[in-house]
């Protein structure tokens, strides 16, 4: 008796690492079972997807939910059913919510939390403070880190690590690739009457300046040096940070977020205000132009969203009271399908910054690309389709976007997460199937627990 197969996607154009191919996708048991035609083979569903490409399924590694709490605050449930949404079928959630996510116990409530009610999988950086430098080898071989986060400017309470030292006793601790928000915490604090003497947003980017974002990675990239450990600068923005970068790619790998090639100053903000204002800011077209060129010959290594979705009334406070934020996870991939048919970039370096940088960069375990044996997770796309993006259209609780109004050409057609079909033409199917992801650095038997896990304290955020 020939082999049933759960799903077969028929007759589209896939993204494999190793090209653009016109093929069938055979599923089995939430894996990728065989590529090849299948004109003959059984399966419990088929889905023709003529005129559709298949792209792996987005991995966005920078998202900020606000779980728990507060009925206007984004949470696992609307911030993951955002993500479908728009074809991402992992999330690595930030540590600065609430509570801060820096303990085992913190962690633990994390994964409860998303259990039954995430729509995607997902897993969870800790922050890398003063309270648990000692523990970071422990807590990032935990199931459910992505790994360790480091606030190097202006953050929330205990997450703050600007001091030389306590960044340095972080990175000594542990193995992982740590990511890093890097901008200086002292220039910051020298330069805040800047925003403070005018209250105008424009301000943002002269007070959060490129020279702010370079001295903290020279900083980080120094460190890492002297502790041996692998860094994930995020949010890069500036010029002059990526042709330092470049010198760097044994030791720092870097991200940067579609609002930064997308947007930029002084327009942006004259046009959205606050809706605009996100750190590190959006720069001008010169800082931009160098994005683009880095991500054009490769130094660039993932994109993510930086998904951080404050509501309307909390932007619309005055400058600079006004929360740095925006969504975005929802529209990553079509104002990125957009600027590949602007050609911008190639559909196959663009899966590169989604899927296989993501994978390569945190090692995570069978997700990322299409090929046999990987987790089944798909973004079916129209690459043809012209369709403007709204505020109605966005399923995160916030209920805004800074591109409303924006026509794009590509569109996200659907999602498909380990073989079950999520999302069909803006339809979310289903109910939440989001499990924990794992990675390959921390598949090891005899994990120790943090030596401070049995009296852990919550940290509050302030």
């Amino acid at each position: 008796m020939s082999e049933i197969f759960d799903l077969i996607l028929k007759n589209g154009t896939v993204v494999t690492p190793g090209g653009v191919i016109d093929t069938d996708i055979a599923v089995k048991n939430g894996r990728i079972a065989d590529l090849g035609g299948f004109a003959t083979a059984a399966a419990r569903e088929v889905t023709d997807c003529k005129h559709l490409h298949i792209l792996p399924g987005v991995i966005d590694t920078q998202v900020h939910f606000r779980e728990p709490g507060l009925t206007h605050k984004e949470d696992i449930s609307t911030g993951t059913l955002s993500a479908i949404a728009g074809g991402v079928t992992t999330i690595f959630e930030m540590p600065n919510t609430d509570p801060l996510t820096i303990t085992l116990d913190t962690l633990h409530d994390k994964l409860h939390r998303a259990q039954g009610r995430a729509w995607c999988d997902y897993a969870f950086f800790i922050g890398g403070c003063v309270e648990n430098a000692a523990d970071i080898d422990a807590l990032e071989m935990l199931p459910g880190c992505c790994g360790i986060k480091i606030f190097m400017g202006s953050s929330t309470g205990a997450l703050l690590a600007a001091q030389d030292e306590i960044i340095l006793s972080i990175l000594k601790n542990g193995c992982r690739r740590v990511a890093l928000h890097a901008e200086d915490e002292a220039r910051l604090k020298a330069r805040k009457y800047i925003a403070e003497a005018t209250h105008d947003v424009k301000d943002h980017p002269n007070w959060r300046d490129a020279e702010t974002a370079l001295k903290a990675t020279q900083r980080a990239v120094r460190l890492a040096r002297e502790a041996g450990r692998r860094i994930h600068l995020l949010h890069v923005t500036s010029a002059e940070e990526v042709e330092f970068l470049s010198e760097h790619k044994d030791i720092a790998t870097i991200e940067v977020t579609p609002q930064h090639l997308t947007l930029s100053a002084p327009e942006c903000y004259e046009r959205l205000g606050t809706l605009a204002q996100m750190n590190p800011p959006i720069r001008d077209r010169r800082h931009q132009a160098a994005l683009w060129h880095a991500v054009r010959i490769g130094s660039v290594d993932v994109l993510g969203s930086d998904h951080a979705p404050h509501t309307r009334p909390e932007k619309s406070r005055q400058y600079p009271a006004s929360p740095s934020g925006m969504p975005g996870v929802q529209t990553m991939l079509p104002l990125m399908l957009d600027h590949v048919n602007a050609g911008r970039l190639s559909l196959e370096r663009l899966v590169d910054l989604l899927s296989h940088g993501p994978q390569r960069i945190y090692q995570i375990a069978s997700k990322g690309r299409i090929a046999v044996g990987y987790d089944a997770d798909f973004a079916i796309v129209d690459l043809r389709k012209s369709r403007a993006i709204t505020n109605q259209w966005i399923q995160s609780k916030c209920g805004w976007t800074p591109f409303d109004g924006r026509t794009v050409t590509g569109w996200v057609q659907g999602t498909v997460l380990r073989g079950q079909a999520v999302m069909w033409e803006d339809e979310i199917l289903g109910s939440p199937q989001g499990q924990v992801v794992n990675f390959m650095e921390s598949l090891k038997p005899g994990i120790k627990m943090p030596h401070s896990a049995a009296n852990t304290k919550r940290i509050e955020c302030c």
